[in-house]
Parts: structure tokens; C-alpha cells; sequence
């Protein structure tokens, strides 16, 4: 593997020493074994050598394990060799781990090869160096837009996880951000993958239909258009193993309260579903209305299991209450897009009940009918679509009118289909479409890989929707912080 820094000699050793204090000997033989961190012989992006199709990543400090996903398939026309920049500790020992795991793998291993760079001056050593030309980023969300800036004004495209924002004062730095990419014929690209999950995509087909849904009822506040209510859980497994989090997750001064991270899918969602194709202005279009906010409580003995630590750090003692930390992660938002009220419940959970992972459960209300995404125990916690129809009598033709839907869409989603369900529609999905959470990433990054070869397919609207879509996260996560704690009721079926 190849490392460099101020004291090269010193870091290497660090590095290997703090891999092998994680456990991670296999990981070493992986990179080893597999040529990872060997001195690159593909040519450097931007120089005489490197042809235009050539795509070269830069993984710019990966504290969260969404930096590793990215590489856990390798794309045709991306170089394998990666160059990592990061300050040396856990957050970039455990990427390292994880991607070595891709390597050693038997079944599809991936052959990336990764020179690492460490220091605390990481950041403008690859603003100077440069060896790749797409960045890709998933760490700390306080600050992130910084660096997102930082990359683009350096001519850099760029891969980001959400959230890219925190707080609304920031709203200006994405917009800059935004516009220089533009200005540039730069890709900076939000990593939704919601979008790509199959349930979420169906419900849109269908929720655009006008013979199946009609068109969407505005609601009010207490009884809204669309509502979403999203579980995720704290301790959780990814890609076979325990995900120990850093430190830092819990910190919501780094990490972001509930709305500001996971609420950024769902209002991405909403958008993506009741606006397709068409721009949304951030304010003409969207007005919070309400929000409110309330903790889950983390004993210690839970945060030591989920963080791999010795206890609460001492920056957090301010929050610790009896013994458990008082994380705000939940936060309700209610608010309106154009005429229609949105209602959103993101929820923390500790683990997952037996047998299920995040819950998802989002209904769109129309004239015709209800279009619901499910995960209940019945249904083996699997992410289903159904339609309720409004009157029995129009089930028939609401029925007929999903079915010539769903063979629609069929080339896009081989073998779905419709059947009555009692008095409800279901929409028939094949297991091979359930490709899961992890693998929708490399999906986003296949994507943004086409609109890095041919910029003129990036929507146009896509820009104004992230400015609208951080307008709602900020807005709302600040005024949950204006409201008594108070906890929303659960409305997703069982």
C-alpha cells in the first residue's frame, strides 16, 4: 500500500499498526494480495496521457461507511486506482477495511488499488495534486459544503453524500456551489438512492398515472396529502458485518439532527414523485409549517457496543442524562409544497425487530385512489406497493389501468404486475428487483457516471430541487428546535 505524508516512514506504520489493532489482517492481505495501494500505472487525469473518457476517483475524508459503498463495484471506464485523502484514525482505517473486504471477497471481487494520503493538511494536498477528477465524499455533514466548494472552484466533479447542509445560513454556499459547477460544466451530484429502490419508483409510475391515481388531493396539516414515515436504526449491519459508527455520529453538531439527514431522502421523494420534470422554486413553492422534535436515549452500554469505545466522550457529557445520551434524531415535519401538505416522521430506532432492517411507509392520497409503500411483518418487512381505491365500484377499472401501468414500465421493470388483494390492489414485485440499500449505490453512481460523459442529460431541474429540497431539511430541523419536545405518533401499519 502506498501512504504518504510528513513523516512517510511513520504514517505507514501507523496505518498498518491501526488496521491490525481493528482486526483487520485480512484487510491488509486483501490490499496486498490484490494489488491495493500499489504506485499507480494508469495515467494521472488531466495530463497529456489520459484519454477523455478516463474517470479517476479521489476519496476525500470517508468517515462514513457510504464512501466505502461506492466501490463496492467496479464501472466500466473508472480507473481502479483510487487515491485517498484523509487525517489518519478510525474513520479512515475502518473505509480502508471495508473496501479491502470488496477485494477479498470470493464472489466478485473488485481489483481496486488505492495510494493513501494522510496528514492534516489533506484537503489542499488534493486540491494541488489532483490525481483524479471526481471526488467522492461521505463523512462529517458540519462543514461538508466547504468542501464541496473547495472541489468544485478547483475544477473537480463531485460525488457527495447527503446531507451537503446542516443549517440554512449555508443555503448561499450551495447555491455557489451549484452554480460554479454549472458554470464549469462540472457534476456535482447528491447520492439519492431512494430513487432507485424499486417500491419507491413503482409508486411513482403509478402516482403520475392519472387513471390510477387521479390527481392529489391537497389535504391540510392534520390530514395531509402525502405522508412518510421512515425507521432507521442505530445498530445496524452492513455488508455482512456489525456497522460500528464513529464517535461523531452522535454528535449532532457534526452528524445533524434526524430531519437533516434522513429527511433529505424523503423530501427528495416527494419531490421526485408529485413534480416530475419540473423545477421547484424554493420560495414560491415550499413553506414549513410546523415541526417538533424528540430524543432517543442511548444508554451507555449501548454506546459502547455501537461506537466500539469506552464510554461517552467527554463532549458529550452535556447531553447525558441518567446515564443515557439524549440524541435528537426524530424530528416530525409538516409543510406544504405548492398547494399540497406534507406531513414527515423520521425516526432513530436502537435495532431492528427480527427479521427487518429500515422501515419505509409513504402514502400518496388522490381523487381515485391511495397509493401506499409498505413493510410489514405480513409481507416479510419486504418494501411493497399497494392501491387502495377510494370506492369499491371503481377497483375494476382502477385495476386495469395499473395493470397496462405496470406493462408500461416493464422494460424498465421486468415481471411486476397487479392483482387484487381483497378490496386492495398489489403491485407484483419480482424478487430480482430487490437488489437492496447497498447496491442502489453503485446504481447512483452509474448514473452520475453518464452525466459525467454526456453533461447535457443532467436534468435541468435537478439544481433548483436540491435548493428547495436543503431549504425544507434546514428550515425544518431549525424550527423543531423552536418547539416543545413533544413524540409523533406512529401511523405505518405493523
Amino acid at each position: 500500500m502506498t501512504t504518504t505524508g510528513r513523516t512517510h516512514h511513520g504514517r505507514r506504520s501507523a496505518l498498518r499498526a491501526g488496521l491490525l489493532a481493528l482486526g483487520g489482517f485480512a484487510a491488509m492481505l486483501a490490499m496486498e494480495a490484490r494489488g491495493m495501494g500499489q504506485g499507480s500505472t494508469s495515467p494521472v487525469a488531466g495530463s497529456p496521457a489520459a484519454t477523455a473518457a478516463e474517470v479517476r476517483f479521489m476519496t476525500l475524508d470517508p468517515g462514513h461507511f457510504h464512501a466505502a459503498l461506492v466501490q463496492k463495484e467496479m464501472y466500466p471506464g473508472v480507473s481502479p486506482q483510487v487515491d485517498v485523502y484523509a487525517p489518519l484514525g478510525p474513520d479512515l482505517l475502518g473505509h480502508l477495511a471495508r473496501v479491502s473486504a470488496y477485494n477479498l471477497r470470493p464472489a466478485s471481487p473488485t481489483t481496486w488499488r488505492l495510494d493513501v494520503h494522510t496528514g492534516p493538511d489533506y484537503l489542499q494536498r488534493m486540491l494541488k495534486e489532483k490525481p483524479g477528477n471526481v471526488v467522492v465524499l461521505s463523512g462529517r455533514n458540519a462543514g461538508k459544503i466547504d468542501l464541496v466548494g473547495a472541489s468544485v472552484d478547483a475544477g473537480l466533479n463531485v460525488l457527495v453524500d447527503k446531507p451537503w447542509i446542516l443549517k440554512s445560513a449555508d443555503l448561499p454556499k450551495l447555491a455557489h456551489a451549484l452554480e460554479a459547477a454549472d458554470q464549469k460544466r462540472l457534476v456535482a451530484y447528491d447520492i439519492m438512492t431512494e430513487r432507485f429502490e424499486a417500491s419507491n419508483a413503482l409508486q411513482r409510475a403509478l402516482v403520475m398515472d392519472p387513471a390510477v391515481f387521479g390527481t392529489i388531493v391537497a389535504g391540510t396539516p392534520a390530514e395531509p396529502g402525502v405522508y412518510i414515515e421512515s425507521v432507521h436504526h442505530l445498530m445496524k449491519v452492513v455488508s455482512g458485518s456489525p456497522n460500528i459508527r464513529p464517535t461523531w455520529f452522535f454528535d449532532v453538531t457534526q452528524q445533524g439532527e434526524g430531519f437533516n439527514d434522513i429527511g433529505t431522502h424523503l423530501v427528495d421523494l416527494v419531490q421526485w414523485t408529485l413534480s416530475p420534470d419540473r423545477a421547484v422554486d424554493a420560495k414560491a413553492d415550499v413553506k414549513v409549517l410546523d415541526a417538533y422534535r424528540w430524543p432517543t436515549m442511548i444508554p451507555e452500554a449501548d454506546f459502547r457496543r455501537v461506537t466500539g469505545t469506552g464510554g461517552f466522550p467527554d463532549v458529550m457529557k452535556a447531553t447525558v442524562k441518567n446515564g443515557s445520551l439524549e440524541y435528537f434524531c426524530n424530528t416530525f415535519v409538516s409543510y406544504a409544497l405548492r398547494n399540497v401538505n406534507v406531513s414527515l416522521n423520521v425516526i432513530w430506532d436502537w435495532e431492528a425487530p427480527a427479521g427487518a432492517g429500515d422501515l419505509h411507509y409513504a402514502v400518496y392520497r388522490g381523487s381515485k385512489a391511495r397509493v401506499e409503500a409498505r413493510q410489514t411483518k405480513a409481507d416479510g418487512y419486504k418494501p411493497e406497493v399497494y392501491i387502495v381505491p377510494n370506492s369499491a365500484a371503481d377497483a375494476p377499472a382502477i385495476l386495469a389501468a395499473a395493470k397496462a401501468r405496470m406493462a408500461a414500465v416493464a422494460a424498465q421493470f421486468p415481471g411486476v404486475g397487479a392483482e387484487m388483494r381483497g378490496s386492495e390492489i398489489k403491485i407484483v414485485i419480482p424478487d430480482a428487483l430487490r437488489v437492496g440499500h447497498e447496491a442502489h449505490f453503485a446504481q447512483v453512481t452509474t448514473k452520475f457516471l453518464a452525466y459525467l460523459r454526456d453533461r447535457t442529460q443532467l436534468p435541468a431541474w435537478e439544481r433548483p430541487n436540491m435548493i428547495a429540497k436543503y431549504t425544507v431539511t434546514t428550515l425544518g430541523t431549525e424550527r423543531s428546535r423552536d418547539t416543545p419536545v413533544k413524540v409523533a405518533p406512529r401511523l405505518a401499519p405493523k
